[in-house]
């Protein structure tokens, strides 16, 4: 790569948004980060060209893609707040900025968009039929970016289990279900049981695929869909193992989530009531199939599991 290629960034300071930028930094990218207030961070990365702006405003985003090859669109509002008033609006700003500028857009997706008819083998062509809301929004949000293709505007979609790794948020299961970040690992609570199959992503694998698939122009569809295979739990075991061995701690208590308390907390958290609307990807073994991913890169970027749960735990003050 030269110095020449130009990245947008939208959400680099959150879990894959920042991943994303810091990998394209590592080869050579070029990186602008998009964000309502650059000054006031006390943890920004000095290699990224940090620009004031808003993922809401068209006219910033449009602005802020100026030169840009590819547009990380990897905002998402926190704690899942005001989801359906921003997540497709925000998209709309993208495909615009990216009709202007010509970049590809980039997008991490996930399995929110599938319901039990597509169960339990995901792969890019199964049907997207949700049960829940906020998938019915993820479908959307894909749909629009597929009928910009039509337009020309080109796309990429790489979608994963759920995330877990350095800098994932409040949002996922692994932070806000199974440990308690900033403690130490007394105990954990598993969502799902022993015997269903579970699928996880990390974080760094996504944000290496992704970056490794754009370095790939001129072998992608100018709208392209990859499935990740990522961490593939067979039976509800082993990310377990990988916490215990990774505290070093064998005897830690496994207790089931509390499932029942999410009603009652619902009312006062967006979280809550979201986490409570996935509970049927806990239900079922989900698995995705990542042979389209193979084809293009040859091999998936896979870190070992008690690496990787190790490293998680640590960015989360739980080690």
């Amino acid at each position: 790569m030269t110095d020449t290629r130009m990245a947008l960034v939208l959400g680099a300071t959150g879990g894959i948004g920042g991943e994303v930028a810091r990998q394209l930094a590592a080869r050579g990218w070029k990186v602008r980060a998009l964000h309502r207030d650059p000054v006031a961070l006390t943890n920004r990365d000095d290699r990224f060209e940090w620009v004031k702006g808003d993922a809401i405003n068209r006219q910033d985003v449009i602005a802020a893609a100026d030169g840009a090859q590819i547009i990380v669109h990897a905002v998402n509002p926190p704690g899942y707040r005001n989801w359906a008033e921003l997540v497709l609006p925000m998209i709309d700003n993208t495909i615009a900025a990216a009709r202007a500028s010509g970049a590809r857009i980039v997008l991490p997706g996930t399995v929110y968009n599938y319901g039990p008819k597509a169960f339990p083998v995901l792969r890019e062509s199964s049907s997207q039929e949700p049960l829940t809301h906020k998938g019915a929004i993820r479908v959307e949000l894909e749909r629009r970016l597929q009928a910009a293709s039509s337009d020309g505007i080109r796309s990429l979609i790489v979608r994963a289990g759920d995330f877990f790794g350095p800098g994932s948020t409040g949002n996922s299961w692994f932070s806000a279900g199974i440990v308690k970040p900033g403690k130490p690992v007394r105990a954990m609570f598993y969502p799902g049981k022993t015997g269903i199959g579970h699928q996880w992503a990390y974080v760094p694998d996504v944000a290496q695929t992704m970056v490794r698939l754009v370095e790939q122009e001129h072998q992608l569809p100018v709208f392209a869909t990859f499935h990740m295979q990522g961490h593939w739990d067979a039976d509800g075991t082993r990310m377990v193992g990988a916490i215990k061995r990774s505290v070093d701690q064998p005897s830690v208590k496994v207790r089931a989530f509390p499932w029942w308390v999410l009603p009652l907390m619902s009312t006062f958290s967006e979280t809550f009531r979201e986490m409570r609307e996935m509970r049927y990807l806990w239900k079922e073994p989900i698995r995705m199939e990542n042979a389209s991913l193979l084809a293009t890169l040859g091999e998936e970027p896979h870190t070992p599991w008690d690496e990787a749960v190790k490293t998680t735990l640590t960015s989360l003050h739980c080690i």
